[in-house]
């Protein structure tokens, strides 16, 4: 979980103003960001977060367990993110065999230098563009997995209870969903730095390896009993071809954690100054609905005159 989400509990329980109004601006951060990775519009985004926090204050106003705002919060803004949205691609799927490398990719993996090259240092500037194109490209229901657990850095329970779904749902989509971001960033990294030469080496995937890269997200999450994380672990030492698809893959799963969007803009003064003084007035046990009425009319045409 974000410890931005903590930090903002803590400050609404402090209840002065100041501390509401940091507590709102880190909340609006959060959703606003979150947006920006779903539905990659920045409009949109900011739409959401505005409407997600002005139905938020009467929750926050009781809610004071981290993971319980949390649940809230994503689950808002997941609902209006999708609003609108839904189409017969939320439900498309991909076959696990579709995304696990044949022999000329592992044979690519295995003869690719360690060390980085001038190509892939100055790509990495224009990996966070990439990547976020390549998130953004996933299937809907991989794409809201990965976002969840991966960069908003949320635990399976809590994915399956914003998304509506059991653990192991999650655990699968979310294991697709690195797969398919691995390998879009592979084909935009040979599209950014030519062909290379044709390689020769091509080694035949084994059944057993085929098994440790279905499971792979399982193992590196410390998800697997103990006697199945052993004998992967076995398999992996003793097996070049998943030494390297593992680091290519953790490689991928390192780089999704660390994505951050543009910076989120303050919240107008006068959004501010209204989710503040409403946020006040519901804590104190005198909830009215008139500065929630006029947010909701006050969409950012109105604000922007603030």
């Amino acid at each position: 979980m974000r410890a931005e989400l903590e930090e903002a509990i803590g400050l609404l329980r402090k209840g002065d103003a100041p501390a509401v109004q940091r507590a709102l601006q880190l909340l609006q951060r959060t959703v606003l960001s979150f947006g920006i990775k779903v539905c990659g519009h920045r409009e949109d985004a900011e739409d959401t977060a505005q409407e997600v926090l002005v139905h938020a204050l009467p929750h926050l106003a009781t809610l004071e367990d981290p993971r319980a705002l949390s649940a809230w919060l994503y689950t808002a803004a997941k609902n209006r993110c999708w609003q609108g949205r839904r189409t017969a691609s939320y439900r498309r799927t991909v076959a696990l065999e579709q995304l696990l490398p044949d022999g000329a990719e592992l044979s690519a993996l295995l003869l690719a230098d360690s060390a980085p090259s001038p190509e892939s240092k100055a790509l990495s500037r224009q990996n966070h563009q990439m990547l976020h194109q390549a998130v953004l490209a996933l299937p809907p229901q991989y794409r809201m997995v990965l976002v969840l657990h991966d960069m908003e850095e949320l635990d399976t329970d809590q994915v399956a209870t914003i998304l509506s779904i059991q653990p192991g749902t999650v655990r699968v989509r979310l294991h697709r969903a690195r797969l398919l971001v691995r390998r879009e960033m592979a084909k935009q990294l040979q599209r950014a730095t030519g062909p290379k030469a044709p390689k020769k080496v091509s080694p035949k995937r084994s059944a057993e390896c085929r098994d440790i890269f279905a499971n792979l997200s399982e193992y590196l999450d410390g998800e697997l009993a103990p006697e199945s994380c052993e004998r992967m672990r076995r398999h992996i030492e003793a097996c070049p071809e998943c030494v390297a698809f593992i680091q290519d893959l953790k490689r991928a799963i390192d780089r999704c954690r660390a994505l951050d969007v543009c910076p989120a803009p303050e919240a107008k003064p006068v959004l501010r100054r209204l989710l503040t003084e409403e946020y006040l007035r519901l804590k104190d046990s005198s909830p009215s609905t008139g500065n929630a009425t006029k947010l909701r009319k006050g969409r950012r045409s109105r604000i922007e005159e603030g």
